[in-house]
């Protein structure tokens, strides 16, 4: 079986074998192919029968360039960059990646809000400038120091991510409410979503992007939120308008933002969330620890594996 590896590049930059996969076949990886140039794209996947992609798209425009492919597997857990209609029609399975990264994206929503309650990065950065030295007290701090227990996290969306951060949560003695499509279990305590908004002092997203979460966290839900509320997001930018979030920054309205995430990945220059007011920004890493990416590859090559066996998992357009 031929294989190809349109954009191996983000998952396995080097740290990360391609052993598994090469055994199932001959492997070709492309540590970047560009999104937008369909000859390409075709020219690079060729008479191979399983083509694996992270964001290069495949769309029914290329399945019929390419009439050999048999197998499509999405390293991610999305899997829009397929057309996933015109791959059934053709027989095609695609495969996608399910719960690889919760325990490293939990971990970076921490992360993300540590640093606001202590700016750890900021007071390093400040001692080795000389700051410290010339104190004339024996500490100092450039940014209130805040306590996590006893507080309140609302969590949006309580798939596995919400789950494993609301444990977190609770182990750092922070009170949890939830809002989620399908509540259940009584050990959490779920919540409407204007009622998580009016009560959260930590709101974190872990909702899929969706028609109905586009732009939920806006102007109108931002004014029903607690004063002085924390923002993380480490789930989709786009459930966010960045216009509307910037302004509640400026205000003080919502005292700090996390986001992992942007409406536009790379993050466009004129992005209002680059220049606002205590708003930490990382470049959609919260899912990249070594050892997620490694459950990423396992993962991918299990699901080439069973599709050879003529066993497919995983399998999201039949």
């Amino acid at each position: 079986m031929k294989i190809v590896v349109l954009d191996g590049q983000t998952g396995n930059p080097g740290d990360l074998s391609w052993e598994g996969l090469e055994r199932l076949g001959e492997l070709t990886v492309y540590a970047r192919t560009p999104h937008d140039d369909k000859r390409v794209i075709i020219e690079r996947i060729g008479d191979a029968e399983a083509v694996i992609t992270n964001k290069v798209p495949v769309t029914a425009e290329i399945l019929d360039a390419c009439p050999d492919i048999k197998y499509i597997g999405v390293l991610a857990t999305g899997y829009n960059v397929v057309d996933l209609e015109a791959a059934k029609e053709k027989g095609i399975p695609i495969t996608n990646i399910p719960a690889y990264s919760t325990d490293a994206v939990a971990q970076f929503v921490f992360a993300l809000l540590l640093e606001i309650c202590h700016h750890v990065g900021h007071h390093n950065q400040a001692v080795k400038e000389g700051k410290w030295s010339r104190s004339i007290d024996f500490c100092f701090w450039d940014y209130p120091q805040t306590e996590l227990s006893g507080k309140t996290m609302g969590i949006v969306g309580f798939g596995r991510i919400g789950q494993a951060t609301a444990r977190i949560a609770k182990a750092f003695g922070m009170n949890v409410i939830v809002n989620t499509p399908r509540p259940g279990g009584p050990e959490e305590e779920f919540v409407s979503l204007e009622e998580l908004y009016s009560r959260a002092d930590v709101i974190s997203l872990h909702c899929p992007l969706s028609p109905e979460t586009k732009g939920m966290i806006n102007k109108d839900s931002i004014s029903k939120m607690k004063d002085g509320v924390i923002l993380i997001n480490a789930s989709r930018g786009p459930l966010v308008e960045e216009r509307d979030l910037a302004d509640a920054l400026a205000s003080g309205k919502v005292r700090a933002a996390g986001v992992d995430v942007a409406s536009v990945e790379p993050i466009n220059e004129d992005n209002p969330l680059l220049t606002a007011e205590n708003c930490i920004i990382t470049p959609h890493i919260a899912w990249a620890s070594k050892e997620s990416r490694q459950r990423l590859m396992d993962i991918a090559v299990n699901n080439l594996g069973a599709f050879i066996k003529g066993a497919p998992i995983n399998v999201v357009n039949f």
